[in-house]
């Protein structure tokens, strides 16, 4: 129990104990926010990975329009 005070011993005692019980919490939603982060970072990751690979197929196909295009003649 705390020292003695004029407020009602109840009222500092939950107090106290819901100081403890945040204090108890904090590291496991720390670890949730990180484990939220992380998985937000790959996930994006992955999607540039997606994006470059597309972007470069699409620099492959304009390269082999234009050497077919140039071996038939056309231009």
């Amino acid at each position: 129990m705390a020292f003695p005070t004029a407020v009602n011993s109840q009222i500092t005692d939950a107090v106290t104990q819901s100081s403890v019980e945040t204090l108890g919490h904090a590291p496991a939603l720390a670890a949730g926010n990180l484990y939220q982060a992380i998985a937000q970072s790959m996930g994006l990751a992955a999607h540039n990975a997606v994006s470059a690979q597309q972007q470069s197929n699409v620099l492959a196909q304009a390269a082999t329009t234009r050497c077919v295009a140039l071996l038939t003649g056309g231009q």
